[in-house]
């Protein structure tokens, strides 16, 4: 056979062989991620919280720089109903009014008596051998009381009934963990391909349908929305042993899965709202710290996966423009990556047909990561805080994923 017809028999069968794995991504994402529990319309099937006096969840809010965020975050937590909070808000180290309006939230919390208690810590300066968010997040956990915790961010809104159903529904279905994906807000088309590309490409990582099988190694964490119970945020270390984590929230859920304990995904539509990305481009910057931390700092590894989602946006163009069978089998691929995108939706409140900016999305997001890896290695470090981590350091404490 002619040189030249083995390529083209090589270039059909990895086309079709392309179209047939998202195929199956496909099928097993909208069979997978129908299961998820959705907390909107659960609230008469969900048990009773135990009675009692004491707070039934404590909200750890750390929080650097946030001052235009803060007060409307402490005030949707002051806001929830149905159960009751213990609430500390972190003022890590902020050179802006955060702290201040930290202080007048409580002093407004106090006054007015109602379920909800709110207390404010101010840390000043950072110990040695800690990333700056573990270390608030373990500093206020050392004073929670109550047997569940959450850990949420600065710029985190919550409906008043979010947190009553979340913590219900780990009751209820006897969760260690529980992690209720944020609804993102989103304003422009470009926010919205990249969030909906974002969640497509983590799929190949992370099942979210899997997290709940103690026999898959698919695991979750996320900032915005970490209950745990308090005995097993002990049990599996803390943030004390995620002191030099940049993915603290990520890890956390690693840290759980691997004790053997139970782990909860669950959606929710507007249940827990967040401003993630202001602009399609604010991607590359949002990745600047997480992107090379995802792969462990591992230069190899980082270098492989761009590859592989760079083949993932290019190949099916390239199959649809060779034409004939290709031609074909680049549509195929296509069509099942809107599946992908539709089975996606209940995360995301994105529109399948978001699918048709897959291409560019996936090299915008690429990009993102081998920035982040050359900037670490440029800067022999993470900057995170304020604080510039060196790269050394931050791989030592990098564990491998299982």
């Amino acid at each position: 056979m002619a040189p030249a017809g083995t390529a083209a028999y090589v270039f059909f069968f990895i086309s079709w062989l392309g179209a047939l794995v998202w195929a199956w991504q496909a099928v097993t994402a909208l069979h997978g991620m129908a299961r998820l529990p959705d907390l909107t319309g659960k609230d008469a099937d969900l048990p009773a919280l135990p009675p009692g006096e004491g707070p039934h969840l404590t909200v750890i809010v750390p929080a650097r720089n946030e001052e235009a965020a803060i007060q409307s975050t402490l005030r949707s937590l002051l806001a929830s109903t149905r159960l009751r909070l213990q609430i500390i808000a972190v003022n890590d180290r902020s050179t802006d009014h955060t702290g201040e309006r930290m202080d007048a939230m409580a002093l407004q919390a106090a006054a007015s008596g109602g379920a909800h208690s709110l207390q404010v810590l101010h840390i000043r300066e950072l110990p040695a051998g800690w990333l700056g968010k573990p270390h608030a997040m373990a500093l206020a956990a050392q004073q929670a009381t109550a047997p569940w915790i959450l850990f949420t961010d600065g710029d985190v809104q919550f409906h008043p009934q979010a947190l009553q159903l979340a913590l219900r529904e780990a009751l209820a279905s006897h969760a260690d963990h529980l992690v209720l994906l944020p609804s993102l807000i989103l304003k422009t088309t470009g926010e919205r391909a990249m969030l909906a590309t974002m969640q497509v490409l983590a799929q190949w990582a992370v099942r979210l349908w899997k997290v709940s099988d103690p026999k898959a190694r698919d695991f979750l964490g996320v900032g915005g929305f970490n209950l745990i119970r308090r005995a097993v945020y002990t049990q599996v270390g803390g943030f004390e042993a995620l002191r030099m984590e940049v993915l603290d929230d990520l890890r956390l859920g690693w840290r759980v899965k691997r004790g053997g304990f139970a782990q909860r995904v669950a959606v929710g539509a507007g249940l827990v709202r967040i401003r993630w990305i202001d602009g399609a481009l604010a991607v590359v910057r949002l990745m600047e710290k997480n992107g090379f931390a995802i792969y462990r700092f591992r230069v190899g590894l980082t270098l492989a996966a761009s590859l592989g989602m760079a083949m993932l946006a290019v190949w099916p163009l390239v199959a649809m423009a060779a034409g004939g069978w290709s031609l074909v089998a680049g549509l195929v691929t296509y069509a099942a990556i809107g599946l992908v995108y539709l089975a996606n939706r209940r995360v995301t409140q994105v529109t399948p047909w978001m699918a048709l900016f897959f291409a560019p999305a996936t090299a915008l997001v690429t990009f993102s990561f081998l920035r982040s890896m050359v900037l670490a290695l440029a800067r022999n470090g993470v900057d995170w805080r304020g604080t510039r981590y060196s790269l050394a350091e931050l791989r030592r404490h990098a564990v491998p994923e299982w």
